[in-house]
């Protein structure tokens, strides 16, 4: 005679709002660095070039706080 075990299930816990997921910020900032990274090579508008030291700095430091959000 075979028992079958009955897995515990996971308690069901509301989702998080998007800007509070780990995954998808974490998308996010990566893409804004890369942003930033490209308007700082990029040669052909100036005001892209101003700021992107700025998005490059946003993006790291949203990155920094979002990585420490929980899975």
């Amino acid at each position: 005679m075979t028992h079958l075990v009955e897995t515990p299930r996971r308690p069901s816990h509301p989702k998080r709002p998007f800007f509070l997921r780990r995954g998808p910020m974490e998308n996010i900032a990566t893409a804004l660095i890369a942003i930033g990274f490209l308007m700082l090579f990029q040669p052909f508008l100036l005001v892209l070039y101003t700021y992107s030291l700025v998005t490059l700095l946003a993006g790291t430091a949203m990155f920094i706080i979002v990585s420490k959000f929980p899975e």
